[in-house]
C-alpha cells in the first residue's frame, strides 16, 4: 500500500518553465518538497492546503532552476534541504542546514521511503530519487529524453550509465517525475518511455554517446 501522495506544480519564471513536486505522507501528514524552483505562494499555498508539517527539501542537482527557493523554504519550514555529496563538492553548492547524501542512502518521512540514487550525466553528482512506484529525475530523465551533457560536469558516457542503472531496476509501472515537459505531462510510465524515449532504447554505448553529442542540433532538447 502507497502511503503518500504526490502533488505536481507546474512553475514559471520566463523563460523557464520547471516541475516541482510536494510529497505528503498521508499517515504523518509530513512532506517533502522536490526541487522547488519558482512560484513561492504556489508551493506555500499547496503545504497550507495540505495543513503539511515539510520534513525537508531534496534537489536533484544544483542548477538555478531547480534550487533557487530552497533557501527561503528551509528559513520559514525550518527543515533540512538534501543533495548529494558529489554535487555539494563539486558545484559548492551551500545554504542553511544541508546534508549530503550518498548513493543508495534513505530518507524517511512518516511512513514513506525516499532511496537516493546517484545518477551523474546532466551534472557530475546529479540524483533521482525513488520511492514504491515513482521517481523523480531532475534533469537526468525527461519522458521524451534526457538531460543536457555539455554543462559544466556533464557527460554523455556518464548519463548513458545512469539510464542503464534506471532501467535495471524500474518495473514498467513506475511513474515518471521530472524537472521539465517538453511535450508530454509528468508523471507517465517507465513502459511509456521504452516505446517513445530513444535514450531509453539506445543500449549502446557508443550509439547513446554518438547520437546525444551529434553536432547540429536544433537545441539539446529536440530529442530526435
Amino acid at each position: 500500500m502507497v502511503h503518500y501522495e504526490v502533488f505536481v506544480l507546474r512553475t514559471v519564471s520566463h523563460p523557464f518553465i520547471n516541475y516541482s513536486y510536494i510529497v505528503f505522507d498521508k499517515s504523518s501528514r509530513s512532506a517533502i518538497i522536490i526541487d522547488p524552483s519558482w512560484e513561492l505562494d504556489t508551493i506555500m499555498g499547496k503545504l497550507n492546503d495540505l495543513n503539511a508539517d515539510v520534513k525537508g527539501i531534496m534537489l536533484t542537482h544544483s542548477h538555478y532552476d531547480h534550487v533557487n527557493l530552497a533557501s527561503v523554504l528551509t528559513e520559514i519550514y525550518e527543515c533540512d534541504v538534501f543533495m548529494s555529496s558529489v554535487e555539494i563538492e563539486d558545484y559548492g553548492f551551500n545554504c542553511r542546514h544541508l546534508r549530503s547524501l550518498s548513493d543508495h542512502e534513505v530518507v524517511v518521512f512518516g511512513e514513506t521511503n525516499v532511496t537516493c540514487l546517484w545518477t551523474p550525466g546532466h551534472t557530475s553528482g546529479s540524483m533521482c530519487f525513488l520511492l514504491e512506484d515513482c521517481i523523480f529525475t531532475g534533469d537526468t530523465l525527461f519522458i521524451e529524453g534526457c538531460g543536457g551533457c555539455n554543462f559544466k560536469g556533464g557527460s554523455a558516457e556518464a548519463m548513458f550509465d545512469s539510464i542503464q542503472k534506471i532501467k535495471s531496476f524500474a518495473s514498467p509501472e513506475l511513474r515518471v517525475f521530472p524537472g521539465h515537459s517538453y511535450g508530454t505531462p509528468p508523471g507517465q510510465t517507465i513502459s511509456m518511455l521504452y516505446d517513445q524515449n530513444i535514450y531509453f532504447q539506445l543500449d549502446s554505448l557508443k550509439h547513446f554517446v554518438n547520437f546525444r553529442m551529434r553536432p547540429n542540433q536544433e537545441g539539446i532538447f529536440n530529442f530526435r
